[in-house]
């Protein structure tokens, strides 16, 4: 089996397939959307759904009609093959944007290759596709072949070597990521089984910025990147990630090969990934590395005013409190320009070399100039005092340093999605959790969807289109729809939503004595089988350290093993418990008896101090709208909601997702979590909860095998 999984058209079958890019496939009537579905659920040995269907036939009248679609499909729904349906059924070429490589490669090694084979006879073609992400996902064979550039402005130098030698650990990394250069197809980092370090596959990769360009590598025919993104402009479906779609859409450097039609999956996700793509910071180590790395080949003047500026910058940062800065005070501002206005020196010295024809110096340069240009549009940025921005300064005690950098970050996206994401495309949101409160507004909002612009959510022969959106303004408002096509799952025989309205109201300390007494019962009458969400790492740790004194159970945490073998180890005992943060709420999918119960600890709103969130929360409250529910409990509800489905992940699953915090029953805004998670049979009966979950670990124990313990 080859490491080939962004491509599979055998070559005798490419003239049959043909490509967008040779002319544009003919798209099959949109009344023939259910035989393609059905052809593709049997093709996966699968059952059609009527939420399927619906999807699909929503999709499809998105595209045909030029607007966009909120879906909400609940899991099981089978949404992948509810959207490419329609999309292989149109015949323009498509762009599939995950958050998840579980979801890309879900898309490339399974769903695609069945559907494809599956439509073959109705549309007489296979079309293509291909998977698409960053250039530093990718192994550079110029640096694999020809060494590294080094921090200290020598030019290249040989990272086993440098790293510990052949017997050090990332010198047996680099050893073996040079060894899978010869042999992988895709040069992939996520095709490399076992992978390697973070700080190995540096060695061997690079960015965008620091890439020498097809033209002047002497591996450009060969490159790995370059590869992939030839493959993407001859495929018909494109599969990437939220990242590089923000860099599409927000940065104005065009990567996706042109498009008619956009499916964000995941796409309650994709806010933080589009602000976390716009979001850039000033560190001490950043200049350092820089000053370095221009050493070699910058003029002795700008490397000088680098280093200075560098040593006052971090001198400066070794006292800074952490928080927002509305305006930067005139000290700060001065460090800042000093580095900007030095860094431009340099960007313009290293040009000046490049004028001269040294090849031989190319790699070194480029990562010279890449670090320079990042460093200079950081500072220029955190000097323009952005309305639209929000700066802070952040304290990081990684590596021990200790010292604080500046950051900034876009106040809103949904302004800057407007714009990029909806404009000569269909854009189709899908997600098991788009509704909060029981609306689509909240997060269309977010995405940049206005309410002005929404559509009714079932289209009748009278829509009027056009009438949506009008009266603001000269620019076109993107028309939406939404539509929750629900689940398949039974939720109110499937599951209980309990709400411990007993206990006391969370505070700053996360060792609740009743709390975790409630914790501690809940867990026994389940026999296990319990995965524990927190709020925080520390609340996950006291709890983690105070079951293992209390029960028998095992207790897993997070951090204590890597995430996929921890949820192997509790996937098969089901008398294991998991407890994690934040993190493992989106990445657990555990059906069975492993998980029956989903505890919450507390409503997980954003840190009081969060300088983004808060600053988001300040504006709405500006604007007239109220702060806390748009901002701080959409945040919270998005997050439980994805929580609480990790309890229902097939039809047979039956279980309890327990909250722990009192406030989802008793405050004003209780309402508004409940009816952000699934529909759930709701209780407060704490007795009730303990006999249903013992009744369910009966049940269970009667079918589940012995586990084996080493």
């Amino acid at each position: 089996m080859t490491n080939d999984s962004e491509s599979q058209l055998p070559a005798e079958d490419a003239d049959e397939a043909g490509s967008v890019a040779d002319a544009p496939a003919e798209a099959v009537p949109r009344a023939r959307v259910p035989e393609l579905l059905h052809a593709a659920v049997a093709s996966v040995g699968g059952v059609e759904r009527p939420g399927q269907l619906r999807m699909a036939e929503a999709v499809a009248d998105a595209v045909d009609q030029g607007e966009h679609l909120l879906v909400q499909a609940g899991t099981g729904t089978g949404k992948s093959l509810a959207y490419l349906v329609p999309a292989l059924a149109h015949g323009d070429r498509v762009v599939v944007a995950t958050a998840t490589l579980a979801l890309q490669r879900q898309l490339v090694e399974r769903d695609l290759p069945r559907t494809v084979e599956a439509l073959h006879p109705v549309l007489r073609r296979r079309p293509l596709f291909a998977m698409l992400k960053g250039r530093s996902n990718y192994l550079c064979l110029h640096r694999a072949n020809e060494g590294t550039p080094g921090d200290e402005g020598e030019g290249l130098f040989d990272p086993v070597e440098a790293l510990g030698g052949p017997a050090g650990k990332i010198g047996k990394e680099v050893i073996r990521l040079r060894d899978w250069a010869e042999e992988t197809e895709t040069g992939d980092r996520d095709d490399m089984s076992p992978g390697v370090s973070d700080r190995a596959w540096a060695q061997l990769a690079v960015t965008s910025k620091e890439c020498l360009g097809a033209t002047r590598c002497a591996y450009g025919q060969e490159c790995f990147a370059e590869k992939a993104r030839e493959r993407a402009k001859l495929a018909d479906v494109v599969v990437t990630n939220h990242a590089m779609l923000a860099i599409d859409a927000i940065e104005g450097a065009p990567v996706l090969p042109e498009h008619g039609l956009l499916i964000v999956d995941e796409a309650h996700e994709l806010v933080n990934r589009v602000t976390g793509a716009a979001t850039a910071e000033l560190t001490v180590g950043a200049v350092n590395r820089t000053v370095k790395r221009a050493a070699r080949l910058a003029n002795e003047k700008a490397v000088d005013a680098l280093q200075a500026a560098a040593e006052n910058y971090h001198g400066l940062m070794e006292t800074a409190q952490p928080g927002r800065v509305e305006e930067l005070p005139e000290y700060l501002a001065y460090a800042v320009t000093a580095i900007r206005d030095a860094s431009r020196q340099v960007i313009s010295s290293l040009g000046e070399t490049r004028d001269k024809g040294l090849s031989d110096e190319d790699a070194v340069r480029k990562q010279a100039m890449a670090a320079a240009e990042s460093l200079h549009e950081t500072a220029d940025r955190l000097l323009q005092d952005s309305e639209y921005d929000v700066v802070w300064i952040e304290r990081s005690d990684r590596y021990g340093l200790g010292t604080a950098s500046l950051r900034v970050a876009p106040l809103n996206v949904s302004g800057l999605l407007r714009e990029g994401l909806y404009k000569e495309r269909s854009v189709v949101l899908t997600s098991a959790t788009l509704k909060l409160g029981g609306d689509f507004n909240g997060v269309a909002a977010s995405v940049g969807l206005p309410s002005d612009a929404r559509l009714p959510d079932v289209r009748t022969p009278g829509d009027n289109p056009e009438a949506a959106g009008e009266g603001m303004g000269d620019e076109p408002v993107p028309r939406w729809r939404g539509i929750d096509v629900g689940s398949p799952f039974k939720y109110q025989k499937q599951g209980i939503l309990y709400v411990a309205r007993h206990l006391t109201d969370p505070g700053r300390d996360p060792a609740r004595p009743d709390m975790l007494d409630e914790l501690a019962d809940l867990i026994g009458a389940a026999g296990g089988r319990t995965l524990g969400l927190f709020s925080s790492m520390r609340g996950a740790q006291t709890a983690a350290e105070a079951m293992r004194e209390r029960l028998d159970q095992r207790i897993l945490l997070q951090g204590e093993d890597t995430l996929g073998e921890l949820i192997r180890e509790f996937a098969s005992d089901a008398t294991t418990c998991l407890f994690g943060t934040l993190s493992l709420w989106q990445g657990v999918d555990v059906p069975g008896s492993a998980c029956q119960l989903v505890v919450m600890d507390r409503i997980p709103f954003p840190r009081p101090d969060d300088p983004l969130m808060s600053a988001r929360q300040k504006d709405v409250e500006q604007r007239g709208g109220n702060g806390f529910m748009a901002v701080a409990a959409t945040h919270a509800a998005l997050l439980m909601a994805q929580g609480a489905g990790r309890l229902v992940r097939a039809a047979e699953d039956r279980g309890v997702v327990a909250v722990l915090d009192p406030r989802v029953e008793t405050k004003r805004y209780g309402g508004f979590f409940r009816s952000s998670m699934p529909e759930f049979w709701y209780t407060t009966d704490r007795n009730q909860v303990r006999r249903s979950l013992a009744a369910i670990d009966d049940s269970a124990a009667a079918v589940r095998p012995v586990p084996k313990r080493g």
